[in-house]
Parts: structure tokens; sequence; C-alpha cells
């Protein structure tokens, strides 16, 4: 296939949705952008979908997508649109969403479709290299965990058989290497283009990795789709404002109903259009067990640190510390590219609001993979007695690893933060103390997790500091695994900590109490040394 025999003869690169995708052939390689609803080629995907529903055409699809796309559960949004039997052969993806997602989750469940999950860092690097022109990815990210060829190699269900990354040795070190292949279509999106196709990303609240895509599609002979917002004339866009230059884009399809997110309202403070007022945004956390885990976790910050937040509890950190004053003394980042200020949490997770400044994808996991952070909070569903954590698959549910393992690779502190069970637990905070009311039904510190997403024993090698925060109790990596180091007064030791955990660990000599103002409704004493 080349990019002459899918642009046909056009006066215009400016086309429906539906011509766009009426020339893609079956058996193509088409790598997608965006990040649930941001940045996400809507309009462009159900034309695709639509188009196999109609004719049976393009079928055996191959994807590539480092973070997934789609967001509606009562709807078909995103890959959705082509979770179609026939219509897609292989997915690659850096994340998954049972509820979001449930058509495409089934046909992976059921073997309708080969299916890997591999590092969000690893993918948009990987794409990266096709750009360049280069054979493949050679990286460290990644070994020892569930994307190791000695593992899993990503793979997600029994009809999936070929190994795509390799174990690597070169003087005596080991790698992963993902060979690079062809992409045949980028589908990607911006705000506005002009009518050679350059597209600008000014409502846009990431960059994520169009360019790259659209460079990759370039270097192996394919064909760029770029859905905007608006069209302009020539000659009117600022050249620092285009992120993807026209001479990569072969279509531009005009969605003029493309909302910023899935929110209804366009956020001006998520691009830096405008900067909130702080106080406008402060509010108090309620004193329950995410706040508590939180406080915990602050007292690890030194002034200066760079932090990234997962999903979850963590993402609630910058309101904490707008709350307890220290949110100007560090400086918060998701893995999708926006730098400073708050970020936003789960329904539109990698939105900043007040960012400082705006990276790629692939530039910010290179940060990440070097060991720029200082610190990372990140959540986790199972934990065993030798501190390996899983956040990937679970209880026959895959949600993929994210950015998880290029976060974790390099970080030199982590900060695991959750509760100690799960399903039902209910607590009682006040006075210094902690009471468990209600018990949760799931125990989340187990002898043998399902998903190796972070190896503990290579975390030591690093000689990386990983704490495991709960709402009673803090665990410490030490060689021997998991150590008890602290619990919450009003816990006892035995009923409300070792009865709820399988896996065995290490009561320290030194046991300590946590601080008592944890779990006081005045504000905490936040001291921080600098970095």
């Amino acid at each position: 296939m080349t990019r002459a025999s899918l642009i046909q003869k056009r006066h215009s690169k400016i086309v429906s949705a539906e011509e766009a995708v009426s020339n893609i052939p079956s058996g193509a390689m088409i790598t997608i952008g965006g990040l649930i609803s941001i940045l996400c080629p809507e309009k462009v995907l159900a034309a695709l979908g639509n188009r196999f529903s109609k004719t049976g055409e393009p079928g055996n699809l191959s994807v590539i997508t480092p973070v997934r796309v789609g967001w509606d559960p009562d709807k078909s949004t995103g890959l959705e649109h082509l979770a179609q039997k026939g219509m897609l052969k292989r997915l690659i993806s850096g994340s998954f969403n049972v509820k979001e997602s449930p058509k495409l989750t089934n046909m992976i469940k059921n073997n309708e479709v080969e299916a890997y999950n591999f590092s969000m860092g690893t993918l948009f690097q990987l794409i990266r290299s096709i750009a360049g022109g280069h054979p493949g990815l050679l990286t460290t990210a990644g070994l020892h965990t569930y994307v190791d060829p000695r593992h899993d190699g990503g793979r997600l269900n029994e009809h999936t058989k070929e190994d795509i990354v390799h174990l690597l040795e070169i003087d005596g070190k080991e790698y992963l290497f993902y060979p690079s292949f062809p992409i045949d279509v980028a589908i990607i999106r911006g705000t506005t283009a002009d009518e050679s196709g350059n597209i600008t990303l000014e409502e846009e609240p990431a960059t994520l990795s169009g360019l790259e895509m659209a460079m990759a599609a370039r270097a192996s002979g394919g064909y760029v789709i770029a859905q905007v917002k608006r069209v302009t004339k020539n000659n009117t866009l600022h050249p620092r404002s285009v992120e993807i230059p026209g001479i990569l884009v072969d279509a531009v399809v005009i969605d003029e109903e493309q909302k910023q997110s899935v929110l209804p309202d366009y956020d001006p403070s998520w691009t830096g259009e405008i900067k909130k007022p702080i106080n406008q945004m402060k509010k108090t956390l309620p004193l329950d067990a995410k706040k508590i885990i939180l406080r915990r976790a602050a007292k690890e910050i030194s002034t200066g640190s760079i932090i990234n937040l997962g999903v979850g509890i963590p993402v609630d950190l910058p309101q904490l510390a707008l709350e307890e004053g220290f949110f100007d003394k560090v400086t918060f980042s998701l893995e999708h590219g926006a730098i400073g200020g708050i970020p936003m949490g789960v329904e539109v997770f990698g939105a900043h609001i007040n960012p400082d400044a705006f990276v790629t994808s692939p530039q910010i996991f290179d940060f990440y993979q070097a060991g720029g952070l200082s610190c990372t909070l990140l959540g986790f569903a199972q934990i065993d007695g030798t501190g390996n954590v899983n956040v990937s698959k679970f209880n026959g549910i895959f949600r993929g690893s994210g950015g998880f393992i290029d976060i974790t690779h390099q970080t030199p502190k982590i900060l695991f933060c959750g509760t100690l069970t799960s399903g039902g637990l209910k607590i009682s905070v006040g006075n210094g103390k902690v009471k468990i009311g209600s018990e949760g039904r799931h125990k989340k510190f187990i002898n043998a997790i399902e998903h190796m997403t972070f190896n503990a024993k290579q975390a030591l090698k690093k000689g990386q500091e990983v704490l495991y925060i709960t709402e009673r109790c803090v665990f410490r990596l030490e060689e021997d695994g998991l150590v008890l180091i602290e619990y919450a007064p009003g816990i006892d030791v035995q009923k409300d900590i070792i009865s709820n955990i399988e896996c065995n660990v290490r009561i320290a000599d030194d046991l300590k109490l946590m601080d008592s103002e944890l779990f006081n409704e005045t504000k905490t004493d936040m001291v921080m040394e600098k970095v």
C-alpha cells in the first residue's frame, strides 16, 4: 500500500470523514491518537466503524494506541467503533477500561482479537523510533515485569501468540527490544487546520504524540488523517503555533461539534489561555481514608520536588497541597505532558488547571525514565510480601499498566497509596485516631499477585526508596520484603492489620505510631526539607 493509492486525486485536503477513511485497506496497521476523550478523533473513528458495518471493509486491522480512547459506556466512542467481529485483528495499547469499552473488552476476553499491553512510554517511544526510520526501540524499562518475554511478553489472552518484544544482551546488560513495523495510517486530532493541513492545538489540554504518529506514517509511506474543529485560510496560522506541519497531513476532517473533553464546556485554564485564581480552587478535603493517606505521603515530599501523580487517591494531592499550604513548594506532573498547575481527576485525567508548560508524550517519558522525577504517588490493586505490585490485570479485569512501569523505572522515591482492604471498607477518623467500622471484603496484600507491574527486587537493586501507605499503617520495602514500620493510633496491629493481609510481613523492631495530627480536622504542620 502506498500514499498515492490512498490519497486519490484531490483538489483539497479538506474532506468528509467518510471520504477520509474510504480507501483504508483491510490489513492496515493504524495508529490512533488521543487520551480517553481528550484529543480523540471521534468523528473519523465513527466513520471508519460505520464503513465496516456497511461494507465489511476494512477488516483484519491492527491498531497501536499508547492510550485508550473512548469514554461513554452507554454508546460506542473511541475504539468501541472498531470492536466489530472481523474488523480488528490486533490491538496494542498501554491502557484498557472494562466499563467504558465493554465490547472491546469482551472481544479480548473471548479470544476474538490479539491483544498486547505494553507500557505507555514504551509505545510512544516506539512510534517515535518508527518515525525516525530506526530498527526499533531498545529500553531497560519493563525488565522483569509482565512485558518481559520471560513473563507474559505483554500478551493479554491465549489467542495472542507472536512475540513482539525480545530480550537482548549487549555488553553484558539486558534490554528489551521492540522491533519497528510500518504504520499505514495515522488518525490524529488538533484544533485548527489551514488549507495546507498545518495543525494547531490551541484548545487542547495536552500535546500527546500527533507529530510523531504523523511522522511514523509518513516514514512508512502511509497516510495521515487529522480531525480538527475548524479550518482557516493559508498563511494565517503563526508558524510557532503549528504542532503538525501540513507536509505530513493528507486529509483534514472538520468536526465543528468537537469538544475539548468529555465535559460539556471548554476550559481555557487547561490550555494556558487564562490563569484561574488559586483561591477559587481551594477546598477542604473530608477527613477520610484518602486524606489520611495523602497527608502521610506528603510527609515524604521535599521543597522543590517534581511529583508525578497516578490515577485514584494520588491525584487529589494538589488539593491537599492547597489546603495545607505547600502547593507553591512543589511541581506536579502527569504522564500526558502538562507540567505544573493542578492536575485534574479521573474523568479528564491528563488535563491541568494553570499548567506551566506542555511537552510531548515521548519527551515526558524520556524525562521520567531517566530519573527526572523526585517522587511519585501511585495506586495499587495487589501487593505481595516481597513488595511486588500489580495494577494491570487482576480479578479477571485488565486495565493495563498505563505509564506505571515508566514512572517507577528510575524514580528515586515511590509512594504506593491505597487502602489496606477494598470493597465496603468504612472507617471513622477524629481526635487523632482511626477506627475500622466495617472491614473491606477484598484483601489487597496477598500471597501472590496475578501480574508483575512493579518488581520490588529490581527496585532494591536500583536503590529506590519504596513505601506502601494505607489509612492504618505504613510498610517499607527492604531486602527481606515488606516491613511494617508504622501503625495508626486506635489500630490494633494484630486484629486490624495482620489479620487482614495474606502475605507474611516483618514487624519493625522500632514500630512507631503514625503522627496523630494526620487524623485531626485541623491543618497539619508540613515542614519540608529542600531537595
